[in-house]
């Protein structure tokens, strides 16, 4: 009867500490997302065209060829395959740690062959086999009772860092389509420089040729000719360095592209390509879609479910001990033997001097903390910075376009005009020459100007975010581990 109450009593003293450990305080500050007050509108006021961030906006530019550019970068681009490596990382460390809310058990095993001294103490009866064998087995349980939530904090803060990773990988697709679409963009805009120079060298080669007949047939002066040589050499000088430039911005596109440097398929020219809609909507968006906000954020909840980790350092563990083993000499009687025993135990841990260890630790984790709260609101400021600078570049330079580009109308009659009094031999040469150089140089900007409000509406998509990086992060690698996470 006195050994049924014991087996009772402990039975109820187990229970009251499992439940204990089941039902634990957390210590530690629960997470709350930081008050965020956006600006009330952005300083260009554009129609309402929320949608466009939702769709993929470089197909709006109409060039098939960047389009498969885009998909090929996302496919197999390095970075974002090291993005979706580091996504598995993490969710590696998570799995590690949410174990430790569950009993570990293990087993061991163990057989061996001896043979005893005949001549040992106590000495072996005459007669008897000095070989024997051995064989041994055990299996073990521990389970530490998570009573104050330590354990359950390495999760949080292991949970927020795989959302922070994912965020980055998004991140990473952001910038990279970004950047396929920026690079393409100045692809074109030097190889229409580069035609600018070729067609302006190859017409002053056929006026140098003229000149010199002139000068040889003493029409004109050697100064005439020098002038018109100088043109020439001018805009030879050019088609090297644009030529420079470009196997540049291809080189740089094949490393976007997960590829060895080469050349790049061309569609489009830059005069060709149609300008993506802007997309408008309200500065609090962006607290939702920009993912360096959003991986901004996990890390402050990391930082924040640490300060619970390092606090739960001066409460005690409790851990739940189990073990069974047995020994024989013969196999088959090995689950049987009589050297079989057990045990069943428990454990409590706690500091009582730690002279400032744990302390130490609680005031690191507080000031990480407050690092990460001051980087997200840093992180938000620099999105409202960024968005507000592409959307005002992106309407001021296309009227800076306008301008050059009527420029360089006026500057085509000006060298027109300019010819025309030469030749009737109103002019000397000399105000050809200003008109042809100025238009030279105002033609390459206008094209210069051309790609940069192109790669402003690109800043644009890229400061804002949206719905388009879901879409392109589709077609991007996909982390291992995935398919089990759930978004926050």
């Amino acid at each position: 009867m006195r050994r049924k109450k014991e087996i009772k009593m402990r039975i109820g003293i187990f229970a009251a500490l499992l439940a204990a450990g089941l039902a634990g305080c957390t210590v530690g500050p629960n997470y709350l997302r930081p008050e965020v007050e956006p600006p009330g509108a952005w300083r260009i006021d554009y129609p309402k065209a929320a949608d466009v961030a939702n769709i993929k906006w470089w197909e709006q530019f109409g060039d098939p060829v960047l389009n498969g550019l885009v998909e090929t970068a996302l496919r197999d681009n390095r970075d974002l395959r090291i993005a979706a490596a580091r996504v598995d990382q993490f969710i590696g460390a998570l799995t590690a740690t949410g174990s430790q809310l569950y009993p570990q058990i293990g087993y061991g095993a163990d057989a061996s062959r001896a043979r005893a001294s005949a001549v040992g103490v106590p000495p072996l009866p005459p007669g008897a086999n000095p070989y024997f064998s051995l064989y041994q087995v055990s299996m073990g349980a521990s389970w530490q009772l998570d009573l104050f939530g330590r354990v359950r904090r390495l999760s949080e803060a292991a949970q927020a860092q795989v959302y922070a990773s994912e965020q980055g990988q998004r991140g990473v697709v952001l910038s990279l389509v970004a950047g396929v679409a920026s690079s393409y963009i100045a692809l074109r805009a030097l190889d229409r420089q580069l035609e600018i120079a070729q067609a302006t060298e190859r017409n002053l080669s056929r006026t140098l040729r003229v000149f010199d007949l002139r000068f040889k047939a003493g029409i004109v002066a050697k100064t005439e000719v020098m002038q018109v040589r100088s043109q020439v050499q001018q805009a030879l000088a050019a088609i090297p360095a644009f030529e420079q430039a470009i196997a540049a911005q291809e080189n740089l596109i094949s490393i976007l592209l997960g590829r060895n440097p080469g050349p790049i398929p061309r569609g489009k020219s830059i005069d060709q390509l149609v300008a993506p809609l802007i997309p408008a909507d309200l500065p609090a968006t962006l607290l939702q879609r920009r993912p360096d906000i959003l991986q901004a954020e996990q890390n402050l909840v990391t930082a924040n479910a640490n300060i619970g980790a390092t606090r739960a350092l001066y409460y005690p563990d409790l851990s739940l001990n189990a073990a069974l083993a047995s020994t024989s000499s013969v196999f088959s009687n090995l689950l049987t033997s009589p050297a079989a025993a057990g045990l069943v135990g428990a454990s409590l841990v706690g500091p009582i001097f730690t002279f400032g260890g744990i302390e130490g630790q609680v005031a690191s984790a507080e000031a990480a903390e407050r690092q990460a709260l001051a980087f997200y609101q840093q992180t938000v400021l620099n999105a409202f910075r960024e968005t507000n600078d592409a959307l005002t570049g992106s309407q001021k330079k296309l009227d800076e376009f306008n301008v050059q580009r009527e420029r360089v109308e006026s500057l085509r009659e000006f060298a027109r005009l300019a010819k025309l009094r030469f030749d009737k031999g109103i002019t000397g040469y000399l105000e050809v020459l200003v008109a042809e150089n100025e238009l030279f140089a105002a033609e390459i900007a206008s094209v210069g100007l051309q790609a940069s409000r192109y790669a402003q509406i690109v800043n644009v998509y890229q400061a804002m975010g949206g719905g388009w990086v879901n879409i392109a992060s589709s077609i991007a690698p996909k982390p291992q581990g995935i398919a089990a996470m759930k978004a926050p």
